[in-house]
């Protein structure tokens, strides 16, 4: 085998002259790919679709600048559209573009903290959050999602209401659509459900959403939508309620809003900031650690320095008019499997943006609402799936309550409240179980030398979600290829969280010529999922 084959890229200047033409054609898949969702990602989001343009281009050319990965693709994220809609109503109230403009103005204070937030190492915080809450928290705004884009796709209108009453409104949208619109919404549906299934090698290097996207424009064409469209007399009010089609200015000035901190002192405006800033982090770090796995490199981004770069493509992409982006694990991985090497995939990718929307805008004009609302309700739909209802289930029965808990509780308020309500309920299943109060935050652990290439970790007490972060700090300081052996034979509780990092630090490990072993025997397993919750001793507070 090559050595140059196993060796890392280079990077800056060296890595574009060394894989610019890898990266240069993954790049134009990704572009592909995110056209479609970028536009669909907006308009769900109370934008305009101008606005999707924006942040890919800020995230592709700018934010891949400053970053601290490798293969990631920055952009809009389907999982903040629930976020952003909320905040446009609540400030807007009523005013669409004037909610939009305050939310701007959110998404760049957003934007400011998580620069902050990078700069004092806060990225090791994504682990305080339970699984099964992070899981339950994903899938409610994937149910949300299609809730509010299936009407879309059938061209029908829901009343206004609770998402329950969005959820109850799709029975009547279904049998009332405009046959036109449910048609290219349908069939876009059921190409995105068949294309992974087609056989021909050329066909299968074609991204499915533009078959979408195509498919969308020759139909739009044939049942004439265009001639009901006239996109030279667009107002400001189509551009965020555009009817059947994308609606964009015809000059490229038209594209950017300011944002309105006038709201700057109210209650609604920082509930805004803080969910934005809190979702859009969370997500971020949590792509960011997933592509790290799928990179054939095995490459470790630097996720301080990736928050960062991102807080400042939030605020910029904000200033110009954009949504607030985060590292999106879709785009990422179709970067992987289309051969990006380095960063510059994702700065290829926002260029591109920027030269189609510039010398192709009346094809884009020309892209039905419901191809894009299908591709929504798939992306809702692979969120919130049966497969991952099935795979938290595996876990463990106390994993799927406070899964489904954190679901019905984001659906019936809102992801902040929702996300605080599963946290509060997952102590409390902790503290039933037997968890000492000074334990809760604070974990217990030596690590001891012992032969020759061998480091013992030794657990001691409960292990959760909520403590667990001295002990991963500490890993992260070892030396690679040692022996390390986790050591659970005087721990108490052990979580499934903390089981699913030892589990994911072992495999890294391993991939660095080191080795990682378990010992000790549970008492209690919560499941037979093998890196479910386990009890290894007896609760011992009155010895």
């Amino acid at each position: 085998m090559d050595i140059h084959q196993t060796l890392p890229p280079k990077t800056g200047l060296a890595g574009l002259k060394e894989n610019w033409r890898s990266d240069l054609q993954a790049g134009f898949f990704v572009f592909l790919i995110a056209l479609p969702l970028c536009l669909g990602i907006a308009i769900a989001s109370g934008f305009p679709p101008s606005a999707g343009i924006i942040t890919a281009v800020v995230g592709g050319v700018v934010v891949s600048r400053l970053n601290g990965s490798y293969v990631t693709i920055n952009g809009p994220a389907a999982g903040l559209i629930v976020v952003i809609i909320s905040a446009v109503q609540a400030l807007g109230e009523g005013d669409a573009l004037a909610g939009y403009r305050y939310t701007l103005a959110a998404i760049m204070l957003a934007g400011a903290l998580q620069v902050v937030m990078g700069l004092y190492k806060a990225g090791q915080f994504s682990a305080f959050f339970p699984a099964a809450v992070v899981h339950g928290m994903l899938a409610a705004i994937g149910i949300i999602i299609i809730a509010k884009q299936s009407h879309v796709m059938l061209g029908a209108y829901n009343g206004p209401g609770s998402i329950f009453s969005t959820i109850a409104q799709i029975p009547h949208s279904f049998l009332n659509p405009n046959l036109k619109i449910a048609f290219i919404g349908m069939s876009g549906l059921a190409i995105l459900i068949g294309w992974p299934r087609v056989r021909h090698p050329r066909l299968k290097l074609i991204p499915a959403p533009i078959v979408v996207l195509i498919s969308g424009i020759v139909f739009g064409l044939l049942f004439g939508l265009q001639q009901d469209f006239d996109q030279s007399t667009v107002s400001e009010k189509q551009l965020i309620f555009p009817q059947f089609l994308v609606a964009i200015p015809e000059d490229l000035s038209g594209y950017f809003y300011l944002p309105d901190f006038s709201k700057l002192f109210t209650f609604a405006f920082w509930e805004a900031v803080i969910s934005i800033c809190l979702v859009g982090s969370l997500e971020t770090l949590l792509s960011v650690s997933a592509i790290d796995k799928l990179d054939p490199y095995k490459r470790t981004s630097d996720f301080d320095r990736e928050l960062t770069a991102i807080g400042y493509g939030n605020a910029l992409s904000a200033f110009f008019g954009g949504l607030p982006m985060i590292a999106e694990i879709v785009r990422s991985s179709a970067n992987i499997q289309y051969g990006g090497k380095t960063s510059w995939a994702n700065f290829f990718h926002g260029l591109i943006f920027l030269g189609v929307v510039v010398l192709f805008p009346t094809v884009i004009q020309n892209i039905p609402l419901a191809s894009l609302a299908a591709l929504l309700v798939y992306t809702g739909y692979r969120l919130a799936s049966p497969k991952t209802f099935r795979q938290v289930l595996d876990i463990g029965v106390e994993q799927f309550c406070l899964f489904a808990i954190t679901i019905v509780a984001v659906l019936a308020t809102d992801l902040l409240i929702g996300v605080a309500i599963g946290i509060i309920v997952k102590f409390v299943i902790h503290i039933a179980r037997g968890v000492w109060l000074d334990n809760l935050f604070k974990i217990h652990f030596r690590i001891e030398r012992g032969e020759t290439g061998t480091i013992i970790v030794k657990l001691l007490g409960s292990a959760l979600f909520s403590n667990f972060l001295p002990l991963k700090n500490a890993l992260a300081e070892l030396e690679q290829g040692q022996t390390i052996i986790f050591d659970f034979s005087e721990g108490y509780l052990i979580d499934h969280t903390v089981m699913e990092f030892i589990n994911d630090f072992s495999h890294r490990y391993a991939a660095q010529s080191g080795v990682c072993r378990q010992v000790g025997h549970a008492l209690e397993r919560f499941s037979d999922h093998a890196l479910a919750a386990r009890l290894m001793t007896k609760d011992d507070r009155k010895n």
